[in-house]
Parts: C-alpha cells; structure tokens; sequence
C-alpha cells in the first residue's frame, strides 16, 4: 500500500521557465533552519552572501559503481550527509514537466533527537516538487536538528544520522491528481486515498467530484491502466469490471449504473486486489492512470498496487458519495 508518512511539510518549490521572486522566496521559507533549496553550498564555513556552510561529504561509494537505491533512485539522490542536515536533489529526465513526491527515512521529533534507521524511532520526511522542467534539476536540504537536542543521536544512540531514500514517485504534471486547490481545466478532481489493508486483501478508493460548471454522465465503470516504476503499462495484468471475483463487501462490486453528476457533487470507485504471491513473479504497479470516462483527461494516481501473482486487479463502477466522501444512504 501507498506509504502513509507522519505530518508532512509541504512543497519545496516549483521550477518553472521564468522563477519568480515570490516562489523563491516561499521556498526558502519552506526549508526551515536552511538556505534556499536552489542552493549548494561549499566549505567548512559560511559563503559568500550568507550561503551556509556545506551539510558534510558526499556518502561513501563505490568508484565506478551505480549507487545504492537507498541513496540513488528514481531521479533524486543524496548529495550530502551530514550530523545537522543533508542535501538533496531532485532531476527531471523527461520530455515534459513532472510533479516529484521523495520520502527519506526521517527524525522523530517527538524524541527530540535526528535519529534514523532505527525501527519504531523514525518517521518518514516528505518532499514534493512540483511542475519540474524537462532537464531540471531542483537542490533541496532538510535540517536535523531540535531546540535542545544533541545533534549526535539518543544518549544510548551516539551515531550521526544517516539519512536514506525510501521512494521516489514522479507523475507528468499534465496528469497530476489535485485532491485540493484550483478545479483542473477538465472541470472533474480526481484522486485516490490511501485505501485499507488486511490480510493480504487491498481496497484503494478512487474519488471525483464536479468542480465545474457543467453536468458530467458517469456510465459504469472508470478506465483503469496500471503502469509499472518506469510508467509503462504492466503487462499480464486483468483489470476486472467489479471486485466480486476477488472478494465481496469491499464496495467495489456494486452494479453499474448511469449517474447524472452536476457541479459540486461526487462519486467514487473503489480498486481491489489480493497481494498473493504463489508461484511466479510478483508484479507491482506503483501508479494507475485513470479516466473517469472514455474521453476525460487521463489522471495518474500512486496507489502502489503490491499484486503478488495473482495478475488481477477489480475496478468497481462509479457510485455516488457525498461530500464527506461517503455513500449516500439508499
């Protein structure tokens, strides 16, 4: 299932083709106790023009080697670590712009202390770029420290913290789910939550509302592609209209059914699937790309589809919901 961080901060920056002094200057803000995320900086000591000093050496690799996906992955890597703080960043290879969402391994701060690696200590420190340009490159650097707090680790835990890459997820920005803000030029906000868990039985909810102007006619069932890490459509991969043969009672296998939905209101589908791993190849989707009707603009959620071996994935039909994103009663 999709990770489900502690509180989060939110957006690093955008790069666009022309930044402005406003973005830049809310980045910077952003990255509290830091120097602006488009900065890198050198040295044992302050810059010129108040660049700090440098959050410690590059991590230790092999020469010649790839680096270790715990440092290296999916576009972002680490850059430097250091006891305080580290850097980051974050390169769009694409053609087109792309939203970035990167999880590391992150402080408890609750313990007041920067202590990472160490299971039931940690939390996870998200980060997410938005409308990055083919070819750029956006620098970050998240600060470790606590009022109060040894820089070092716990007491019983000495060690500098050694921050790690846990996911990175990347979606083309034309595709970006918007859960909140401005209502997309398609007039429809599409987007999935986080779903549920339990043995081995997955539910992901995929939610639309009408933030436009005009009526919109959901006729069964949503158009569901899963794509794998490189975002390639997963081969050997049935999507299935409802969820009965998968399981019943998870809402995903409701009858179709035409629905007239006007502006302001909603409707869900819900995916399901089993993570049974028998013999085979487990197969994992970390996004879906949506169409809540044959001809709406394609949407691509990360719901991090773990499909073992079973190679089946149930898409139940559009129901009605309300604004609280529950069923109307019947």
């Amino acid at each position: 299932m999709r990770q489900n961080p502690s509180p989060r901060r939110p957006l690093t920056g955008r790069h666009r083709a022309a930044t402005t002094a406003t973005a830049a200057t809310a980045a910077a803000l952003l990255l509290t106790g830091c120097a602006s995320a488009t900065t890198t900086a050198s040295g044992g000591g302050p810059g010129e023009s108040g660049t700090p000093a440098s959050c410690g050496t590059p991590p230790p690799t092999v020469p010649g080697a790839p680096q270790p996906t715990r440092l290296a992955q999916g576009g972002a890597r680490i850059t430097t670590a250091g006891p305080t703080c580290f850097e980051y960043e974050v390169t769009n290879p694409n053609a087109e712009p792309y939203d970035y969402t990167v999880v590391f391994d992150g402080p408890d701060p609750s313990r007041g202390a920067a202590v990472f690696g160490s299971p039931g200590d940690a939390v996870n420190l998200t980060r997410t770029v938005t409308a990055l340009a083919p070819g750029a490159t956006e620098k970050g650097r998240i600060d470790l420290t606590a009022p109060g707090a040894p820089t070092q680790g716990r007491p019983d835990n000495p060690r500098p913290p050694k921050p790690e890459l846990l996911t990175v997820r990347s979606v083309p920005t034309a595709e970006a789910p918007h859960p909140d803000g401005p209502c997309p030029p398609s007039g429809l906000r599409l987007y999935a939550d986080d779903g549920s868990a339990a043995m081995g039985l997955r539910a992901v909810s995929v939610h639309l509302r009408n933030c436009g102007t005009a009526t919109v006619t959901l006729d069964g069932y949503p158009q569901v592609q899963p794509l794998d890490a490189d975002h390639q459509p997963l081969d050997g991969v049935r999507v299935l209209r409802g969820g009965a043969e998968i399981a019943s009672g998870t809402g995903a296998d409701d009858p179709p059914r035409k629905i007239a939905l006007r502006p302001g209101e909603g409707a869900r589908s819900v995916l399901v699937w089993r993570n049974t791993t028998e013999a085979g190849t487990p197969q994992n989707a970390p996004y879906v790309r949506v169409r809540a009707t044959p001809d709406a603009a394609p949407v691509m959620v990360t719901p991090e589809l773990d499909l073992g071996t079973t190679g089946r994935l149930g898409a139940g039909a559009w129901t009605r919901e309300d604004a609280n994103g529950t069923a109307p009663a019947r």
